[in-house]
């Protein structure tokens, strides 16, 4: 991002990023309870920009860790094994209501949801010898929040024998589940570069 600010810090439409987060599911179902994971020397600076922004919505902290395997963990150890947990990317504030109630209805059925939207661009596959192009139409990006029965979710982190996980389906799929997809919203982006912010200025309600 090229920035001093850690990106979820960062303003957009007067509303620092990780607040519109908070936003998207505090409007999908304001009884929602929420944990928040962070490295525990951005805390300060949070508390800070809370009093600026007058933001009042009650959280639980846990602190990040080492890894983003030990980072969800430690969120998770802080809630009990009954219902359903949305495990989400701070930084993805444009997730809409239709992916949220997509993926809820899908992990109280099936145990898991996983939010995707299809390739559109043409893709190739390189190795050492060359590439080739490959049928995009078995390939989509994955999404947050990835959304589970909390029971099943909290027995996979706890059994897990490595923390190279990149995301929570893998962890869950470890142990011999099976993955469901359901349909993300394309605009619902991770800010990672500096053209994400002009995007999520588009979308994103002004203060």
């Amino acid at each position: 991002m090229n920035n001093a600010v850690p990106k979820q810090f960062i303003e957009i439409n007067g509303r620092p990023v990780l607040m519109h987060t908070f936003d998207a599911f505090i409007n999908f179902d304001s009884k929602l309870e929420f944990i928040l994971v962070l490295p525990k020397d951005q805390i300060t600076f949070w508390d800070a920009l809370c009093q600026k922004h007058q933001f009042k919505t009650e959280y639980k902290i846990a602190f990040g860790g080492e890894t983003r395997f030990q980072s969800v963990k430690n969120g998770l150890d802080l809630i009990s094994d009954d219902g359903i947990v949305f495990i989400h990317d701070g930084v993805r504030p444009l997730v809409s209501a239709k992916t949220l109630q997509n993926c809820l209805d899908t992990a109280i059925e099936k145990g898991n949801a996983l939010p995707v939207i299809p390739v559109t661009e043409s893709v190739r596959f390189a190795n050492g010898s060359g590439n080739q192009p490959v049928d995009r139409s078995k390939y989509f990006l994955v999404q947050t929040p990835q959304t589970f029965q909390t029971r099943l979710i909290k027995n996979a982190y706890r059994l897990a024998k490595t923390d190279a996980f990149t995301d929570d389906a893998t962890v869950l799929e470890s142990r011999g589940e099976t993955i469901h997809l359901v349909e993300g919203n394309r605009e619902n982006i991770k800010i990672t570069y500096p053209e994400d912010l002009v995007f999520a200025r588009l979308f994103l309600p002004r203060q």
